[in-house]
């Protein structure tokens, strides 16, 4: 897409550089949405949801920071929309994998600690310039959204029921980092090049999200997982097609060794549960 096209297609919202922003519908999905009647079906399948309920809460953690910080008021609006989302995503995973343990969704997300967590590591990365944090939501948003396009047909029916209505919220968290990501590619020399920087910072964590562990594989016989492998060509011809119309190139640095899923995480990791989980350590079991 050309830079007048570009500027056609986003006419309408606003002359600023943040005509590039796209609010998403800020319904997020709450566990009171889905009807949990029955815990999982065994601890693989509440593992499973532990996994995908982890992305989703320490994404929206990161992103809340930009609240009052992004670099227009209407960005502050949308990253908080898009946290809001990513947070009902995990109180809804968290929630159904807790029956199995019979926890509820706040012991899972406040009282455990830094190695029990299952994140990828690429959504603990600090928001660096807003470049980075873009380019974060692009990178991982597209794999979110061909996950949840894969697991609404799972012979789970929470976990299809969870992410057929997480989906439609992803797809807008795909657009608004999409145009973003074409927006300060094709800007300024001073914003291609940080944009350069943000996809150098984080490509080396790609590699993690596409790793089959053995419980995926176990689940994926049975139809109810997906191995993140199967996703991974689509992905990268769409990542591909973004980085070539914003004039930007795949980064080729080697993938980083560093495996959330297994509990491994970067040294930022404790820094971000430190301070969401404080206030519920120091006074547990109050209700405000």
């Amino acid at each position: 897409m050309k830079s007048e096209e570009l500027d056609e297609q986003l006419a309408g919202y606003g002359d600023s550089v943040a005509s590039a922003t796209r609010v998403t519908p800020g319904h997020a999905l709450r566990p009171e949405d889905i009807a949990f009647k029955e815990a999982p079906s065994s601890e693989d399948v509440a593992e499973y949801a532990l996994w995908l309920g982890d992305d989703a809460l320490i994404l929206s953690q990161r992103l809340q920071k930009w609240v009052s910080n992004a670099p227009e008021m209407e960005e502050d609006i949308a990253l908080a929309n898009i946290a809001l989302d990513l947070l009902g995503h995990a109180r809804s995973f968290l929630t159904f994998a807790g029956k199995f343990w019979d926890k509820d969704e706040d012991e899972l997300a406040y009282f455990r600690d830094e190695d029990d967590f299952r994140n990828l590591v690429m959504v603990e990365q600090p928001n660096g310039h807003f470049g980075v944090t873009i380019a974060r939501q692009l990178l991982f948003s597209v794999y979110l959204e061909l996950l949840y396009s894969r697991l609404v047909n799972s012979e789970d029916e929470l976990i299809a029921a969870i992410a057929d209505k997480s989906l439609r919220e992803v797809q807008y968290h795909v657009d608004h980092a999409q145009q973003w990501t074409l927006r300060l590619g094709l800007g300024t020399e001073e914003s291609h090049e940080k944009m350069v920087h943000a996809f150098r910072v984080l490509w080396p964590h790609v590699e993690e999200i596409f790793i089959d562990h053995p419980l995926q594989e176990r689940l994926a016989e049975k139809g109810i997982a997906v191995l993140p492998s199967t996703l991974r060509e689509e992905w990268d011809t769409r990542i591909k097609a973004v980085l070539e119309e914003a004039s930007l190139e795949v980064p080729g640095e080697p993938g980083a060794l560093v495996d959330g899923r297994s509990g491994n995480h970067s040294e930022h990791l404790g820094y971000i549960l430190m301070e969401m989980q404080v206030l519920a350590r120091r006074h547990p079991g109050v209700k405000w």
